[in-house]
């Protein structure tokens, strides 16, 4: 059996263009592309923290240090320029690699500059995963 864990997100980001008449997707500043280990064309979920909508799409690599992260097609209909965003990417993983797993964060500054990049803790309590305590 294989699971669907979180592998790596872009948090906070500022959205920088809505572009209705682009050929979908969302286009992201290169850096945090590599940063994040997100391919170019990877599918991509993207929550807006100003409006709680959803969506699933494609990442596609802006210019490197451009700050752009812009939605593109029919996903621009869902934020808008200064929205703040949430990028996320999933990967499956059999039950040995889901112990050990620790996502990538990608923490960003207020012009979606790289300001950090951190990885949970694999070791964080999980329901179910936790031995019985008692105080």
């Amino acid at each position: 059996m294989h699971r669907t864990l979180l592998l790596a997100k872009i948090h906070s980001c500022t959205l920088t263009a809505a572009n209705l008449n682009y050929v979908g997707s969302i286009s992201i500043d290169e850096v945090l592309l590599d940063a994040a280990g997100i391919f170019p064309y990877e599918q991509v979920q993207v929550v807006n923290v100003a409006n709680g909508e959803r969506l699933i799409t494609y990442a596609i690599p802006a210019p490197a240090n451009s700050g752009a992260v812009e939605l593109n097609g029919a996903a621009a209909r869902l934020g808008m320029k200064g929205d703040r965003v949430i990028i996320m990417t999933y990967a499956q993983f059999d039950a040995a690699e889901a112990q050990t797993h620790c996502p990538t964060v990608i923490l960003v500054d207020e012009h979606n500059r790289l300001a950090e990049v951190l990885r949970y803790n694999h070791m964080l309590p999980r329901p179910g995963l936790i031995e019985d305590v008692r105080v």
